[in-house]
């Protein structure tokens, strides 16, 4: 004869009791303690290691105090051991943060990721050609003191220097190809 065995139950766990509405999450009153006791002093420190940004040093004790939350029971048996905990845990996502930054490009602001404008050389190019072309309908002399005067920046009597005749040669020769320069533009089709 076989023993008859009475049929197992099947034993469920217990059912959480509702919260009421209006009532704390669980592990609210762990959270509002930390931030009550070391919040302020979490964020100070959190700003000398984030160069004074405010949402940054936010985000560093929120994580910290999140942290904090997951660990309440290891942390909550010995109580003289959650603040250097925290500003570890703190210093330690600041330096990964940092790392984090580093590695990757800078961000841009929504407004400047757009291509900024790129100038039309075209009507430059074709102004650069016109005028080459016009100086070399000038004398070589007269080209040769535009070149020193007006391209390469040097004053009259720098110039004077270099070419070996008074400043007021100079003066005259720069006059009389400046208006010659300008006859052969608008000879071109170029506004003078």
């Amino acid at each position: 004869m076989t023993p008859t065995t009475e049929p197992q139950r099947a034993t469920a766990a217990p059912a959480a009791a509702p919260r009421e509405a209006g009532a704390p999450e669980p592990g609210a009153e762990f959270v509002r303690a930390v931030c009550d006791l070391h919040g302020t002093v979490l964020l100070r420190y959190a700003l000398t290691l984030v160069d004074r940004d405010l949402h940054r040093a936010q985000d560093l004790v929120q994580e910290a105090v999140l942290r904090a939350w997951r660990g309440r029971e290891a942390l909550a048996s010995e109580p003289g051991r959650l603040r250097p905990w925290l500003f570890t845990v703190v210093r330690r996502l600041a330096i990964d943060a940092h790392r984090a930054r580093s590695v990757r490009p800078a961000e841009v602001p929504p407004g400047d990721a757009q291509d900024p404008p790129v100038p039309d050389t075209a009507e430059r190019v074709v102004t650069a050609q016109v005028v080459a072309d016009a100086l070399r309908d000038l004398t070589p002399t007269q080209r040769e003191v535009l070149v020193h005067v007006h391209y390469l920046g040097r004053s009259v009597g720098e110039t004077a220097e270099i070419l070996g005749v008074p400043a007021g040669t100079v003066k005259s020769r720069t006059y009389k190809a400046v208006r010659a320069l300008r006859e052969r533009l608008l000879a071109r089709g170029y506004p003078g």
